[in-house]
C-alpha cells in the first residue's frame, strides 16, 4: 500500500488534465442533452420513435441549439477548447526532443489545436443560426480530430515512452478505429435520413474521442511543465518542461 502511495505521489499532477478534460466535456454535453430533453427540444436517445415537428433528433448540436441549453453548450465548448490547447502544447513539448521526425509532432499539434478552435465555432455559432460556420467547425473538430488520433497512435507505438508505448498504442489504435467507424457510420446514416441512429453514432464518436484524449494521462504522469515570469528588465518569461524519471524513451 505504501509503495502504491509513493508511486501516486511521484506522478505529475498534469496527469489529471486529460481525464479532467474528457470527463468535463462529456458531463457538460450530457447536461446540455438533459436540459434540451426537459424542454422538449429533442427526443431521447433511447427512443424507438422517429422525431416529430416539436422534438428533433438528439444530435449534440441540436440539443445545444436553443437556450437555456445553448448557454451551457457554449461554455462547455469554450472551456473544453482552452483545456484542449493546453493538452496539445504539453504533448508537443513532451515529444519535441524524442521524435526523429518532428513533422509528425508538428502535424499532430496543429491538427489538435485547429480542432480545438473548431470546438469554439461549434459552441458559439449555433446550428440553426449560423449553419455554415457551425458545420465548418464540426468538420475541423471531427476531421482533424481523427487525423490526430491516428498520428498519436502511431507515435505512441514507435516512441514506446517509458516502455509503456506498446500497450497504450493498442488501446489508442482500437479507439482510433472506433472513432473512424463511427464517423463513417454517422455520415452514411445521415445521408439516408436515419437520424435516430445517426445521432447515436455521433454520441459514440464523441465519447470514444474523449476517452482517447483521456489516455494521455499515461504519459503526462512522467512530465512536468512550469512557467517562470520575472520582473528583471530584458529577461523574458520562460516555459520549463522536465521529465520526472531519468529513464530515456526510444526515438522515432
Amino acid at each position: 500500500m505504501d509503495r502504491l502511495l509513493d508511486k501516486i505521489k511521484g506522478c505529475s499532477p498534469w496527469a489529471l488534465l486529460p481525464p479532467a478534460f474528457s470527463i468535463g466535456v462529456a458531463t457538460g454535453i450530457f447536461v446540455v442533452y438533459v436540459v434540451a430533453l426537459a424542454h422538449d427540444k429533442v427526443v431521447a436517445l433511447t427512443s424507438e420513435y422517429e422525431p416529430n415537428k416539436t422534438a428533433l433528433p438528439p444530435y449534440i448540436s441540436v440539443a445545444g441549439n436553443s437556450p437555456p441549453a445553448s448557454c451551457i453548450f457554449t461554455q462547455v465548448m469554450n472551456i473544453g477548447a482552452f483545456a484542449g490547447i493546453i493538452i496539445a502544447v504539453f504533448r508537443y513539448l513532451q515529444l519535441k526532443k524524442t521524435l526523429c521526425k518532428p513533422w509528425l509532432n508538428n502535424i499532430s499539434f496543429l491538427a489538435f489545436s485547429i480542432g480545438c478552435f473548431g470546438m469554439t465555432l461549434i459552441g458559439n455559432f449555433q446550428l440553426f443560426a449560423e449553419e455554415e460556420i457551425h458545420n465548418f467547425g464540426t468538420f475541423l473538430t471531427f476531421g482533424l480530430g481523427i487525423l490526430f488520433c491516428w498520428i498519436q497512435s502511431y507515435i505512441t507505438l514507435k516512441v514506446n515512452f517509458r516502455q509503456e508505448g506498446f500497450r497504450t498504442s493498442i488501446l489508442r489504435f482500437l479507439l482510433s478505429g472506433g472513432v473512424t467507424v463511427c464517423f463513417i457510420l454517422h455520415t452514411a446514416l445521415m445521408s439516408q435520413g436515419l437520424h435516430m441512429h445517426a445521432s447515436r453514432s455521433q454520441w459514440s464518436l464523441v465519447m470514444l474521442f474523449l476517452i482517447f484524449v483521456g489516455t494521455f494521462c499515461v504519459e503526462f504522469r512522467h512530465s512536468r511543465m512550469s512557467f517562470q515570469v520575472t520582473d528583471v528588465s530584458g529577461e523574458p518569461a520562460s516555459l520549463g518542461f522536465t521529465e520526472i524519471s531519468t529513464q530515456q524513451s526510444n526515438s522515432l
